[in-house]
């Protein structure tokens, strides 16, 4: 079987589930080449018997540049891989790699979650992309608009294969139900929110929208009490015969905090808006398990990992449209809607309708796993499998002079 060496930034638990499977399922000697050993909020930190080797470049620094594109070479060298997956063209480790394997002739399996729409693109770095995809002989892509994506970037639709993004199903989907089940053997020392809710789990930054969530979620609470807080007495109400709002839980911290909190002060719902926290991969499932729906609100987002969570968790999902995993996840009416994550009314209108109808929502809880199962381990495994086989049979690729100008000037400078 090939030697295969995958090059992360860190490692995570969704990083094990995929290439602990992966090695299992193809026997391949899969080797894991990680920048640096934890994340940045020391939340997902864990450890388990692997079928991989994981190899830390620096442990105790994040260095760039001339030195991470030594180290890594000379890691590489000293694995021998047949094949390098490398995560995206946007990472210096991930270039480092790229350049190595350019100059061993060893193919490249490109791995990628971006979609077109997730930022704005320039025509300078559109021409970049291209010529770093060019250098690669395989993808494997989160879903169909990451497939069209590497295919506009010039890889050939026979080498793209799908099941990049995935989590550890069985995890979320055992332990909720243990939650569901069984409350004590979760119960999560602070919590004291004992009314239905919404469940929200996202990085406190710019582009997880969360104030615009918050002010959606005011609407949706006016929606059904019919009255609003003095200070927005003018809201046009829209009375349901539906009575008990939910209440908000949030997980998630970073450097909009002070934002999130204002808008929660502004519309006057800090009783029922309640921000727990980054929480760590064993808490996870004691808030999907308790939570009734799953909301995430991004403006821009290349996938959305959290969506898979909340659907192996069995939760009806509401999710924007501007999220890369929503066209192949989110099917309208059968496990949630999508919804313009600039229409705060839509948002609101959202919340209404999975929050008063208890039948339909246990039914699209229901759909969410039968959706997600489709999308484990298994899959990405399968889609590294014949990512590799294309690679290794594709002829070897030739970069020319521009193409090592270019990760020269890429890899030299930090």
């Amino acid at each position: 079987m090939p030697r295969v060496a995958a090059i992360i930034v860190n490692m995570v638990p969704y990083h094990h589930a995929r290439w602990d499977t992966c090695a299992v399922m193809t026997g391949s000697e899969t080797h894991l080449v990680e920048l640096r050993d934890q994340d940045e909020f020391k939340v997902l930190e864990f450890t388990k018997d692997a079928h991989f080797h994981r190899h830390t470049l620096f442990p105790k620094t994040d260095p760039l540049g001339a030195l991470l594109a030594r180290r890594m070479g000379e890691k590489l060298d000293e694995i021998r891989p047949d094949v390098v997956c490398v995560s995206g063209w946007g990472l210096e480790v991930s270039l480092a790699a790229v350049k190595w394997a350019v100059a061993r002739s060893v193919p490249i399996v490109m791995l990628s979650e971006s979609n077109e729409f997730d930022e704005a693109r320039s025509t300078i770095k559109e021409w970049i992309k291209r010529r770093l995809v060019g250098l690669c002989s395989a993808g494997l892509a989160g879903g169909s608009p990451q497939v069209d994506y590497l295919m506009k970037l010039g890889l050939p639709r026979e080498c793209v294969f799908t099941g990049y993004d995935i989590i550890d199903n069985s995890y979320f989907e055992t332990s909720t139900k243990e939650v569901r089940n069984s409350g004590f053997k979760f119960q999560v020392s602070g919590f004291a929110v004992s009314s239905p809710y919404f469940f929200a789990c996202a990085r406190f930054g710019k582009k997880k929208n969360l104030p615009g969530l918050i002010r959606a979620y005011f609407r949706y609470r006016i929606l059904v009490t019919g009255k609003a807080p003095q200070n927005h007495s003018g809201l046009r109400s829209q009375v349901s015969s539906f009575t008990g709002p939910w209440d908000l839980v949030i997980a998630g911290e970073g450097e909009e905090r002070v934002e999130i909190e204002r808008t929660i002060r502004e519309c006057g719902v800090s009783d029922h808006v309640h921000l727990i926290g980054a929480k760590g991969y064993a808490d996870l499932p004691f808030y999907y398990g308790r939570a009734e729906a799953f909301i995430h609100a991004s403006t821009t987002e290349q996938w959305g990992l959290v969506v898979n969570e909340a659907m192996a968790s069995g939760l009806p999902v509401l999710v924007s449209n501007r999220c890369g995993c929503a066209a192949d996840l989110v099917k309208e009416g059968e496990n949630g809607w999508t919804f313009d994550p600039t229409n705060e009314e839509q948002m609101a209108d959202l919340m209404l309708r999975i929050s008063s109808d208890e039948e339909r929502r246990r039914e699209m809880g229901i759909r969410s796993r039968e959706i997600i199962v489709e999308w484990g381990p298994e899959r990405f495994a399968s889609g590294v499998k014949a990512a590799v086989e294309a690679a290794l049979a594709a002829p070897r690729k030739k970069a020319g002079l521009l193409d090592r100008l270019i990760l020269w000037a890429m890899t030299r400078n930090g």
